[in-house]
C-alpha cells in the first residue's frame, strides 16, 4: 500500500470514529454496535449500526478497506486499460434514517481508490459528497445544508461547489421516476486534479463538513409533532431510497462485484419501508409539496 493510501486510510478511520460519537450524542438513547469483518480476497472493515434510538430508527456508518488483484467491471467500465490490475479502495459511507418524518434522511461518503497494472501508469483518485432527503422539506434547512456545502468547497475554487452540486443533482436522479432522490448536496468522483494534497484536503473538508451540515437540522426538527399520516408517507418515500440504491448506485454495484460484505453494503437500506401501487398525494397537501423539491434548484 502506498503512503498516500495509508494517509487516506488513517483519516477515514478517524472520521468514522468522530461521526459515530457525534451521532450517538445527538441521539442520546442508543449506541453503535460494531461488526468487524474481513474479506477473503483481501481487506475488511468496521460496520457500525445504531438501532431504535431516540432520534434514529437506524444509523449505519461503515469503514472499509478492500484490495485485490482483479478490478470489478464497475471500476474498469471507463478505464479499460486497468482490466486485470490490482487495487485498493478505502472509504467511509453512512446513511442515517431518523424516526421522525420531519427529520431528513441523509447519506455521506468519502473514499480513496488507487490501482496499478504492469505497463500502465498507476492511477489514484478521491470521491465523496453528502446529500439530503427530506420528506417534509423546510427551506431554512435546505439553505443551511447547501451553505455548508458551498463553504466547504470554497477554498478549492470558485466553481467547485457549483460543479459538485450539479453532479449530485445528476447522480442522485431516479431516471425511472423522473425525480431527484432529495434536495442534493455534493457529489464528485475520479478526483485527482491539482495533485494529491489538494484532493486530500478537499475530501477532508467534505467529510468533516457533514456534521456541520446535518446536526443543526436534526436539532431543529427532532421534536416536531407527527402522526400516522406523516409516518406512512415517510415509509412510502423511503421506497425511493431503496429503488435508487438497488438500481442506480455505483457504490452498491462496486461493493457487490468486488466481493464485499453484503450486510455492510446494504446497511444503507431503511429498516422499515412500504410500497404502494399508484400512490398520488392529495393535491395541495404537505405531501404533495415535496414534488416541488425534487427538481434541481439553485439554493445559494
Amino acid at each position: 500500500m502506498s503512503e498516500q493510501a495509508e494517509r487516506a486510510e488513517a483519516f477515514l478511520r478517524e472520521l468514522q470514529d468522530r461521526i459515530c460519537a457525534a451521532v450517538e450524542a445527538a441521539d442520546g438513547g442508543a449506541r453503535f454496535v460494531e461488526d468487524a469483518w474481513t474479506r477473503e480476497a483481501g481487506g475488511g472493515g468496521r460496520t457500525r449500526v445504531l438501532r431504535d434510538g431516540a432520534v434514529f430508527e437506524q444509523a449505519g456508518v461503515n469503514f472499509s478497506r478492500v484490495y485485490g488483484h482483479q478490478l470489478p467491471p464497475s471500476a474498469t467500465a471507463h478505464r479499460p486499460e486497468l482490466v486485470g490490475g490490482s487495487f485498493v479502495a478505502t472509504g467511509v459511507s453512512l446513511v442515517l434514517h431518523p424516526k421522525n418524518p420531519h427529520v431528513p434522511t441523509t447519506h455521506a461518503n468519502v473514499r480513496y481508490f488507487e490501482a496499478s497494472k504492469e505497463g500502465v501508469e498507476p492511477v489514484w483518485w478521491f470521491g465523496g459528497g453528502f446529500d439530503l432527503t427530506p420528506f417534509y422539506p423546510v427551506d431554512e434547512d435546505v439553505l443551511h445544508w447547501h451553505t455548508v456545502a458551498r463553504d466547504a468547497c470554497a477554498p478549492y475554487g470558485d466553481d467547485v461547489y457549483a460543479r459538485y452540486k450539479r453532479w449530485c443533482d445528476e447522480y442522485f436522479y431516479l431516471k425511472h421516476r423522473g425525480e431527484t432522490r432529495g434536495v442534493g448536496g455534493l457529489f464528485y468522483d475520479d478526483l485527482n486534479e491539482g495533485g494529491f494534497e489538494r484532493c486530500f484536503a478537499l475530501t477532508q473538508a467534505v467529510g468533516q463538513g457533514f456534521l456541520d451540515a446535518y446536526l443543526p437540522i436534526v436539532e431543529r426538527r427532532r421534536d416536531t409533532p407527527y402522526g400516522e399520516r406523516e409516518r406512512e408517507f415517510q415509509l412510502y418515500r423511503r421506497g425511493r431510497y431503496v429503488e435508487f440504491n438497488l438500481v442506480w448506485d455505483r457504490g452498491t454495484l462496486f461493493g457487490l462485484q468486488s466481493g464485499g460484505r453484503t450486510e455492510s453494503i446494504l446497511m444503507s437500506l431503511p429498516p422499515r419501508v412500504r410500497f404502494e401501487y399508484g400512490y398520488t398525494p392529495e393535491p395541495g397537501s404537505a405531501e404533495a409539496r415535496l414534488a416541488d423539491y425534487l427538481v434541481p434548484r439553485d439554493w445559494v
